[in-house]
């Protein structure tokens, strides 16, 4: 996958594709193509990986691009942010519901399991999340911009609900009740925030697109 990023806050991913080339994206997320490049829907590897992609919160075909011959694919966000590049070599890699966006043919897509029922009851994320393996590129959608911390072995970090947005699998994610009846009545931020251990690099998103929405809901709401 050789992809160039344009677009400022409204991305597209240009993909630049030899003869013999594919990527597999989410559907719906090609913006153009042109040359030799030509499209088939298919489940992406089987029933159970179909069925893992709709639980996860992805749609449960995919779009596979091939390149007959050279060509252009332009892949773009469903909403205002970043597109990102990720190496995946090996070490897989946690993604956000909803972030995935394309891969190439040697990277596979999973579903993850959260280890810990109250992670996914409260930590925002779920209790399924999709996992990238295998070797090669993908491109993750980030709400806003990304900020991104490599943490040492029992580092923590205490992240909002729907912030974090990946991760390696060697971080451990978690959830704390907010401390304070004060803090958790009149400070705005719930009863429960997300907590993430090191080792690993995370991935924090600056606007997540459902506290963005709710934030122009309110604003509506308050004008009629």
């Amino acid at each position: 996958m050789n992809c160039e990023i344009k677009g400022g806050n409204f991305p597209v991913a240009i993909c630049t594709m030899e003869a013999g080339d594919a990527i597999l994206c989410e559907t719906g997320a090609m913006s153009w193509y042109a040359g030799g490049v030509k499209m088939e829907t298919n489940t992406g590897g089987g029933i159970g990986k179909m069925l893992g992609r709709a639980l996860s919160g992805e749609s449960a075909f995919m779009n596979r691009y091939f390149a007959e011959r050279p060509g252009i694919l332009a892949l773009g966000a469903c909403s205002p942010g970043e597109i990102r590049e990720i190496d995946v070599t090996g070490r897989p890699i946690v993604v956000q519901k909803g972030s995935f966006l394309a891969m190439d043919e040697g990277v596979n897509l999973d579903i993850f399991f959260q280890k810990k029922l109250q992670a996914g009851l409260f930590a925002g994320e779920g209790f399924i999340m999709n996992k990238l393996s295998g070797r090669g590129k993908a491109l993750i959608e980030i709400d806003g911009g990304a900020v991104e911390y490599e943490l040492q072995p029992g580092e923590k970090m205490t992240i909002d609900t729907g912030y974090l947005v990946m991760c390696d699998d060697t971080v451990t994610i978690d959830v704390a009740m907010v401390e304070g009846l004060d803090n958790i009545l009149f400070g705005g931020e719930g009863l429960m925030n997300t907590v993430v251990t090191g080792p690993g690099r995370i991935i924090l998103q600056t606007q997540p697109l459902v506290q963005f929405a709710s934030t122009i809901a309110e604003l509506i709401h308050n004008k009629k």
